[in-house]
């Protein structure tokens, strides 16, 4: 019993590092789990006291969960047998394929990511770019709106920063989950988006497997009550109008929405504007791009050295502004369980046909409310001045051509943002930023569009247009 055993050194090695790895495997890889595991809880609890749309259990189930209960759908096996039939394949092959667009669509939240850099980082950007300001806000309408209900903003899009701005804006009361398209796919950066709860959409996939697995995994959301921002136009707008509505992640959402479920589907409109647009050259420049012809830009170092350069001379002039004011809307929330009630629908009983007029019917509605808080900002209200005067204006006759549109503006129910409650100062800063961009060209005291220009001039003037009466005048200012 107390006899030595003598081991060659290597086997001695070898058992150490394997007890070594045993130990950390089973006893300290746990613990560490465990503590992880109970400060995130706590972390998340924190958050969620702080937060108006508490953080739903959807939001943190972990991804692979997620992963294995799209592909046991009983609507994507279905799927799955359907593609394999078509296209001649094995159901393995077929499951195969749905368990990578699975994988591609699933996101993997982390609070972390979300609330530790994602929003601190939009608030930078947003910040230095612009001056962000809340506009309009329904209080007593968002009072009804519980934590429980899946909520999804509904917002018009003008702009990239559209993700930024109101990522930062709705920090204080949520954490939002996105779609976003293919631009996003790119490596690293789809890591940090899919880290901050957002999920990749094929926009122009028409394959049935892939639509299924998303429609599948867009109604398990909602069902779970995640809190979601969604673009209904579907782009980016070319000339500055709102657009209408796309249908097809609507459609996801709403379908297979139970009336008399335990939760309620709210969405919430959101207007956005800017007075200065990044990608105001680029969207004209595709509006004036050939039918039939996609267009085309190029990255060109030069030009990005050179405005780089020209802001950095800006800077050490001390004229260097921000890109004017960015302002975020709130409007009142359409509730779906009462829109169904009031119409008398099931989504689920519906034919298709019928379906799909009642989700378009449901989509004006909502872009509709969106257009009503799109906030009309100083920029926006000189261009269409700019636009209607048959001839140069004083800086008099523009202030009072303003005034004039504002007044019609209001009397419409508009939402007007006047910086530091001073309607000179709004005219003012509205006119020095075209100024400064050329769209307007001053001359011995009067101010006149510059015909160059035109066509970004009204594409800011546009985005007011819907605001004032139908069959009337985009503008306000009569031409004499």
């Amino acid at each position: 019993m107390t006899s030595t055993v003598t081991l060659p050194f290597w086997l001695a090695l070898i058992i150490s590092a394997l007890a070594i790895w045993a130990a950390f495997e089973r006893i300290l890889l746990p613990a560490l789990r465990w503590f992880l595991r109970r400060r995130f809880n706590r972390s998340i609890d924190e958050l969620n006291t702080r937060l108006k749309l508490r953080i739903q259990p959807f939001k943190l189930a972990k991804r692979q969960a997620l992963i294995d209960q799209l592909l046991f759908d009983p609507e994507v096996l279905r799927a799955i047998e359907e593609y394999a039939a078509a296209n001649k394949v094995s159901r393995e092959a077929a499951q195969a394929r749905a368990r990578d667009y699975a994988r591609e669509i699933v996101p993997s939240f982390s609070a972390y990511a979300y609330f530790g850099i994602g929003t601190r980082l939009a608030r930078w950007v947003s910040t230095f770019l612009y001056r962000v300001r809340l506009g309009y806000l329904d209080e007593a309408a968002m009072q009804p709106v519980e934590p429980d209900p899946a909520v999804i903003f509904v917002i018009n899009h003008r702009s990239n920063m559209d993700y930024v701005l109101v990522t930062y804006m709705a920090s204080t009361s949520s954490a939002l989950s996105y779609a976003v398209g293919e631009w996003a796919r790119v490596w690293l950066l789809q890591n940090l988006i899919r880290s901050m709860g957002a999920y990749f959409v094929r926009r122009d996939s028409r394959e049935p497997l892939y639509r299924k697995v998303l429609s599948r995994y867009v109604h398990l959301a909602v069902a779970g009550g995640l809190t979601q921002a969604m673009f209904p136009e579907g782009g980016l707008t070319r000339d500055g109008k709102l657009r209408s509505p796309k249908l097809g992640l609507l459609s996801y959402m709403v379908s297979g929405f139970d009336p008399q479920g335990p939760r309620d589907a709210v969405f919430v409109p959101v207007g956005i504007n800017y007075d200065r647009v990044l990608e105001d050259r680029v969207q004209v420049a595709a509006l004036m791009t050939p039918e039939g012809e996609k267009p085309r830009f190029t990255f060109s170092p030069v030009v990005l050295l050179g405005f780089l350069a020209s802001n950095l001379k800006l800077r050490m002039q001390g004229r260097l502004y921000r890109y004017g004011y960015a302002c975020v809307s709130f409007g009142k929330p359409v509730s779906l369980r009462q829109f169904v009630t009031e119409r008398g629908i099931d989504f689920r009983t519906l034919d298709e046909k019928r379906r799909f007029a009642e989700i378009e019917e449901l989509g004006k509605t909502l872009m509709q409310r969106v257009g009503q808080v799109v906030p009309a900002l100083p920029v926006s209200l000189v261009a269409t001045v700019m636009l209607a005067a048959a001839k140069p204006l004083s800086a008099l006759e523009l202030k009072g051509e303003v005034e004039i549109l504002i007044r019609r503006l209001i009397a419409c129910g508009a939402h007007i943002h006047i910086p530091r409650s001073d309607q000179d100062y709004a005219i003012e800063v509205g006119l020095r930023m075209l100024l400064l961009r050329h769209f307007v060209e001053e001359q011995n005291g009067l101010y006149r569009a510059n015909p160059r220009e035109e066509i970004l001039l009204r594409y800011y003037a546009n985005s007011i247009a819907h605001l004032l009466p139908a069959g009337q005048p985009e503008v306000a200012a009569a031409a004499e």
